[in-house]
């Protein structure tokens, strides 16, 4: 897994220490009493192309040249929301932990110092990939208060009505039109890997051996106690996450949806054949010896409408959604004091904005420090 900065950029104000040796960091943006710096500008649209270039190949370029435009406004947007956020009194701290851990398991990193050397293994994988461990941290934060100021802000707001949703259905038909299809879970017996009896030099691997009539017989066998402990009264999907050797063992076997032509015959008309709950005999197949459970069974045909409106609602918000998003941040802008370097352009510019007046002094009110003047400080 590759830890990146996400799609809103980082609003990580630079420092601007007044030492002779040191290069004074150029503001492009003022935000309010924050600052958007031409480094944080870059980076931004590196990342941009970066991703441009994953996502469409040769055709990043369209895809740059269409958001480039709108890099400086994206960190606005940012700098306005997290912003807002902290004047909701929006703390991102304790999801902040949560989501961190959830990244280590999912890159299955242990939490464990290493070496005692003070760094998380996170914050090793992060910085060993270029990333500042601060920078991700703060990044991450201001997703989170964004996410949470929009959820609170604007998509609470949003109002979908069931005339809305009955037009919805009507016009997007193919869309309900569902072939029919089975939703399968799975329990995995592997027998047990030959043991490769071979010096260190021998090329094969033991589990590239092929299993002995005995490795089979035994696997079998488990395959069949376990169908006897779901006989018994055990929870599929509990047995699946203790005992399957499948991929899908910790999320209780569950494989999703197949439709007719994706199973193999054996197993399509056995399957097909069953009712949502049903469990199947122990199947012999390549890899082992399987269980399967149907947990859903869907037939052909248009999907009512009471069971397509989450589907609907999900649909309805993401279209409503932008357009109330930048009505929001426009008037963000219009509350706030923007001033932007001559050269650059905030493409979500509102023509109601203040610009701010530029003074050669202004009075101490006592609110600010003097390092954060300094930090305020830049050449335009």
């Amino acid at each position: 897994m590759k830890l990146r900065f996400l799609t809103f950029a980082a609003v990580v104000a630079l420092a601007v220490p007044l030492i002779a040796d040191t290069v004074i960091e150029e503001i492009v943006a003022r935000v309010n009493d924050e600052v958007i710096t031409r480094s944080e500008f870059q980076r931004s649209r590196d990342q941009l192309v970066n991703e441009s270039k994953e996502k469409f190949g040769a055709q990043a370029d369209q895809a740059i040249a269409a958001k480039d435009k709108d890099v400086l406004r994206d960190l606005i947007d940012q700098a306005l929301l997290v912003q807002k956020g902290k004047d909701l009194g929006i703390s991102a701290e304790t999801d902040l932990i949560k989501r961190l851990d959830d990244m280590r398991k999912q890159m299955g990193l242990e939490a464990i110092e290493d070496n005692g050397s003070g760094q998380t293994n996170l914050q090793k994988a992060a910085e060993q990939q270029g990333v500042s461990w601060e920078d991700f941290k703060q990044n991450m934060r201001n997703q989170i208060i964004t996410q949470q100021v929009i959820g609170h802000e604007v998509g609470s707001r949003i109002q979908i009505t069931e005339a809305e949703m009955k037009q919805y259905y009507a016009d997007h038909q193919k869309e309900f039109d569902q072939p029919e299809q089975v939703r399968l879970s799975e329990i995995l017996v592997a027998p047990a890997p030959s043991i490769n009896t071979g010096d260190s030099s021998d090329a094969k691997k033991k589990e590239d051996l092929p299993a002995t009539p005995e490795q089979l017989a035994a696997a079998e066998q488990k395959a069949n106690e376990l169908l006897n402990q779901i006989k018994g009264g055990a929870k599929f999907e509990d047995v699946a996450r203790n005992s399957s050797d499948g991929p899908t063992a910790p999320q209780g076997g569950d494989l999703g949806y197949f439709k007719r032509g994706m199973l193999a015959r054996e197993l399509e008309d056995k399957t097909f054949a069953m009712k949502p709950g049903e469990v199947s005999d122990v199947v012999r197949t390549k890899q082992g010896f399987i269980i399967l459970k149907v947990t859903e069974h869907t037939q052909a045909g248009m999907i009512p409408l009471k069971d397509a409106e989450p589907q609907i609602q999900e649909a309805l918000y993401l279209q409503k959604i932008q357009p109330a998003l930048r009505a929001f941040l426009t008037k963000l802008r219009e509350e706030a004091y923007i001033d932007i370097k001559p050269g650059f352009v905030d493409s979500g510019a509102s023509p109601n904005q203040t610009k701010p007046i530029m003074t050669a002094a202004a009075p101490d009110t006592g609110k600010q420090s003097q390092s954060k003047k300094k930090k305020k400080m830049g050449i335009f």
